[in-house]
């Protein structure tokens, strides 16, 4: 089995280059650029597993970058951002990043969020070889995992991986209440830790792709203080 190969677009040389030697260390493969123009060259001429983007970069910044990429690439991205800057965070996960983790951080945390975004990916990919059920729907939505296409009144609508994951988890459990540290699992492939929104901003984004009921209510529920609930509509058939 080949090592996953990683794009780590880092600035910082000595940031990169404790990163590479970590990295390396945990069996990865490791691609540097160290400005956003020459990041996303790489990240668009090349496949890669995952890639690492710094928000502030030289050349282009990190939204830039991620914004180009999703035009073309749905490669994971996990995001590194200045402690605290939330609108960043924000705007990167309405790009489509996977996930974030802002500075300065433990390098152990970073290892563990990229082997959870990849074993995601590779649970995704494996359940798409297998037996999976033809659709999900529930009155105006259906979801089709085997392509993971999802469509809101018969037009599709563009879900990151991480939202769609949301998506099916609380679409297979409506009207029961699933709790962050569950949903962040589930979704995600990690734990959930303290002062971490990742799963709030991307329900949030969610939020804003589905929009409410035809009846006018909101879809998804926060359940303060536990989690969330996709309303019941009608029960789902798959």
């Amino acid at each position: 089995m080949n090592s996953p190969h990683l794009l780590l677009v880092e600035d910082d040389s000595e940031i990169s280059e404790l990163l590479v030697t970590l990295l390396s260390k945990e069996g990865f493969n490791i691609t540097c650029a160290f400005d956003g123009n020459d990041g996303l060259d790489k990240a668009q001429l090349q496949t890669f597993d995952l890639l690492i983007l710094d928000i502030m970069l030289p050349g282009r910044d990190g939204l830039e970058v991620l914004r180009e990429l999703r035009k073309s690439k749905n490669t994971p991205v996990l995001m590194l951002t200045a402690r605290g800057d939330d609108i960043d965070r924000i705007v990167g996960f309405e790009m489509g990043a996977d996930d974030y983790l802002p500075k300065p951080f433990n390098p152990r945390e970073l290892i563990a969020r990229i082997k959870a975004i990849l074993r995601r990916v590779g649970l995704d990919h494996e359940a798409s070889k297998h037996d999976t059920p033809a659709s999900l729907t529930t009155q105006d939505i259906e979801v089709k995992p085997q392509s993971r296409q999802v469509f809101l009144n018969s037009k599709e609508v563009e879900l990151t991986n991480a939202e769609y994951n949301i998506l099916v988890e609380l679409l297979s459990h409506q009207g029961e209440v699933i709790d962050k540290a569950a949903l962040t699992q589930r979704a995600l492939g990690r734990k959930l830790t303290l002062y971490d929104r990742a799963i709030d901003m991307h329900v949030s984004n969610l939020r804003k792709k589905l929009g409410d009921t035809p009846e006018g209510q909101p879809r998804i529920k926060t359940i303060r203080g536990v989690g969330y609930l996709f309303q019941v509509t009608e029960k789902v058939s798959r």
